[in-house]
């Protein structure tokens, strides 16, 4: 069965073995003809393509299609010429999938008060990651085939080479914000989740994904401290009209009473204290 995965980054990379450890063919795209070598050395076939310029591309056919795609400042102009301008590009592409799987945040919410929130909580983005995010939800909505869609809002993803404020925490610079609390998934539970969801028959429309421990801010913090044998963390505002502001005063608490009734997934990291054990224990 061919699978093709859209944003071959830290999740997208994952999900790509995954799927090729079970046997399918999995094509990847890739704007860097480098890196495609590397890709196809790993067995898969690399489709070196710019979304955000697809004239004259004729898209391949695919069962299930996973959209990742990250944003790179270093590469894009603008936020939306990717989350939103690259998804139109590949939807007009794309002959219809079985499942189309799109990597959304829960950065689409606003709430601040540390409400608990459900797929069916109002939207209401503060940050332009979020509002792109919702955009694109949007258009997938309007798709003559957006039965065939499956948004999946991911908290904060962590990982092996990616622990917030890690580096902060070991040279004992304060972090913005103390209040509030964080939602994450390590980024293997996630791979697996998007697996899953692709295996299911009929899943929903949307899921929130997190591993359902919401944490608030200084015990992550101070929890991380600890296991890297580092000073306890100190805590300052940031200044009120910047970036940090608007994502040190998001608070909420993830609901994933829907993805664990329809997919039950299994966690190997249940919470932030197992997965940043784990990280530190190897190193990362």
């Amino acid at each position: 069965m061919s699978k093709i995965v859209v944003g071959c980054g830290y999740l997208g990379h994952r999900v790509a073995g995954l799927w090729r450890d079970e046997g399918h063919h999995v094509q990847v795209v890739t704007r860097d003809a480098d890196r495609a070598k590397n890709l196809e050395k790993e067995g898969f076939e690399p489709l070196v393509l710019d979304i955000t310029d697809l004239d004259n591309v004729s898209w391949p056919e695919a069962e299930t299609v996973l959209f990742a795609v990250g944003y790179d400042r270093r590469k894009y102009q603008s936020i939306d010429e990717v989350f939103v301008d690259g998804l139109k590009n590949v939807v007009a592409k794309l002959p219809p999938p079985q499942r189309f799987i799109y990597i959304s945040s829960t950065g689409v919410y606003g709430q601040t008060e540390g409400d608990w929130v459900t797929e069916d909580s109002p939207c209401a983005p503060a940050r332009p990651g979020g509002i792109a995010c919702l955009a694109a939800e949007g258009l997938l909505n309007e798709l003559q085939w957006k039965d065939s869609v499956t948004v999946l809002r991911l908290a904060g993803i962590y990982g092996p080479g990616r622990v917030p404020r890690q580096a902060d925490i070991r040279n004992g610079f304060p972090i913005p914000g103390s209040s509030g609390y964080l939602n994450l998934i390590h980024v293997d539970d996630a791979a697996n989740i998007v697996v899953a969801v692709g295996n299911q028959a009929s899943p929903a429309g949307c899921y929130l994904v997190s591993d359902g421990q919401p944490v608030l801010r200084n015990a992550y913090y101070t929890e991380l401290a600890r296991l890297l044998e580092a000073p306890e963390p100190t805590f300052e505002a940031p200044p009120p009209e910047s970036h940090l502001a608007a994502r040190a005063n998001a608070s909420k608490r993830l609901l994933t009473d829907r993805l664990k009734n329809d997919i039950n997934p299994t966690l190997q990291y249940p919470s932030y204290v197992e997965g940043l054990a784990a990280i530190v224990a190897a190193g990362g």
